[in-house]
């Protein structure tokens, strides 16, 4: 009688590889979104009534840092082969194409930014003295896009060269700049001091990165000139992200403009503010399976670069897999858990407080999307796994679909014209997410299956 013998993805030294990979790449972007959740806390605990804010001003801020960090993804895919064929030394002309689009992007992005802060939150209906508050916070928001666009690069580039505890180190002390910045700022500023506190951050960031870049790895120095088309492929991959990142990104910022309108119309009292919180926790539990995405894009990356296309479908099973399972255990624990989480959010240990008498509404909406978040990390995996072998525009028209055509009108129509408020939101994003992580890994194994028959062709010929 023979041993079951265990998949091919489930070697035990390729679990234990994507594991040291992805527990630091999940831990350091978690450290942005923990920033945001220990703003939102710190925010909804001296003055709640800010908070929205907060988290309107990252509509337009969030759609052009999302989109940077797209443009940064062709950086970490092309570092990544070059390093798994033994070329790593080569890579600093990856570094700086990425390095001069980040400085490039970063001053655009900030001009834009700053003169269309007002009129746009005029336009989504705001009233003048709300839309006039919100672009203040909007507009310093923006002044750290330099910084976010820079530390971006430089993470996915030591990333991409399997240095990813260096990059958890240095995000994790901007999540203490942050937290003291807000202790210190929110109490007087409010909501001003939130964002201040987050630029200061983020400028922090990249001032230590480069430094460490300069000093650990060959990004400034001199390198052979790449082959024919390899410029070119490194910005259609960072531009079919960075367009998928507008999609998603965008669009989920849109969804805290119509919780807020939502509220305002008198869907729920200080339902945007309940919403906004939830979405917070659902961005932190996302950051796990960014990280499991980023080494799985790394693998796959590594792997393509040798033409290994067994070990190409293998990476990316591995990855799927490990989300799933990762993805049930923090589902059920945010279920038990959600009115401990609940209080703690919201300082809501007193029933007849004004924090108190939100935390019920929090503890439901945790539970309804506890779930919903496993699909929304396979969209992520499956779409980081499929721009590692270049598979580009795919996923991002699977991010267009879902999120712009799909979770937007479906939010919309439910939370103002079906009259269910807040709650028509999370229903929205939760279909969307549905549909989105479905897409994504169908796409996935049918396009790493295609590379394994094309593979064998010849040996059967």
């Amino acid at each position: 009688m023979t041993a079951a013998r265990l998949p091919a993805w489930a070697r035990p030294k390729d679990m234990i590889d994507l594991i040291r990979l992805s527990v630091p790449v999940a831990i350091s972007r978690a450290s942005f979104m923990l920033m945001s959740l220990t703003d939102a806390i710190v925010l909804a605990r001296h003055r709640p009534g800010e908070l929205p804010l907060v988290l309107n001003a990252w509509l337009p801020n969030g759609v052009f840092m999302g989109f940077g960090l797209g443009l940064m993804m062709g950086v970490s895919v092309l570092t990544a082969e070059l390093n798994g064929s033994g070329k790593g030394a080569e890579t600093g002309r990856i570094f700086r194409r990425g390095l001069m689009l980040a400085f490039a992007f970063s001053a655009v992005a900030t001009l834009i930014t700053w003169l269309i802060a007002q009129p746009l939150f005029g336009l989504v209906g705001f009233a003048p003295d709300l839309a006039e508050r919100t672009a203040e916070t909007t507009r310093i928001l923006a002044l750290g896009t330099l910084g976010h666009m820079v530390g971006t690069a430089c993470s996915f580039y030591l990333e991409a060269l399997r240095r990813p505890n260096i990059v958890t180190a240095v995000s994790m002390s901007a999540v203490v700049v942050n937290l003291v910045s807000a202790l210190i700022l929110v109490p007087r500023f409010g909501a001003v001091g939130v964002v201040w506190g987050t630029t200061l951050s983020r400028v922090y960031m990249m001032a230590v990165f480069l430094v460490i870049v300069w000093l650990a790895t060959p990004a400034f120095r001199r390198a052979p000139k790449g082959p024919e088309g390899e410029a070119k492929r490194q910005s259609t991959v960072g531009l079919g992200t960075g367009v998928a990142n507008i999609a998603e990104w965008g669009s989920f910022n849109l969804t805290f403009v119509i919780a807020t309108l939502a509220t305002i119309a008198g869907g729920a009292v200080q339902g945007d503010t309940v919403y906004g919180l939830t979405i917070q926790v659902m961005a932190v539990i996302f950051m796990v399976y960014v990280g499991l995405g980023t080494a799985t894009s790394v693998r796959v990356a590594e792997r393509f670069g040798r033409r290994e296309w067994a070990g190409v479908r293998e990476a990316a099973r591995l990855g799927v897999v490990a989300s799933v399972l990762m993805g049930l255990v923090i589902a059920v624990l945010v279920v038990l858990l959600r009115e401990p989480i609940a209080v703690l959010m919201l300082n809501g240990s007193d029933a007849s407080s004004e924090g108190g008498r939100l935390v019920p509404m929090l503890a439901m909406m945790l539970a309804a999307i506890a779930f919903v978040t496993i699909f929304d990390g396979l969209q992520g995996v499956g779409s980081m796994a499929l721009r590692a072998q270049g598979v580009v525009w795919t996923p991002t028209s699977i991010h267009i679909g879902s999120y712009v055509f799909v979770m937007l009108p479906l939010c919309w129509w439910l939370a103002l014209h079906d009259g269910l408020g807040v709650w028509g939101v999370v229903i929205g994003i939760s279909v969307a997410s549905v549909v989105a992580g479905a897409a994504q890994i169908f796409v996935l194994e049918w396009t790493a299956a295609r590379g394994v028959r094309l593979a064998e062709q010849p040996r059967a010929a």
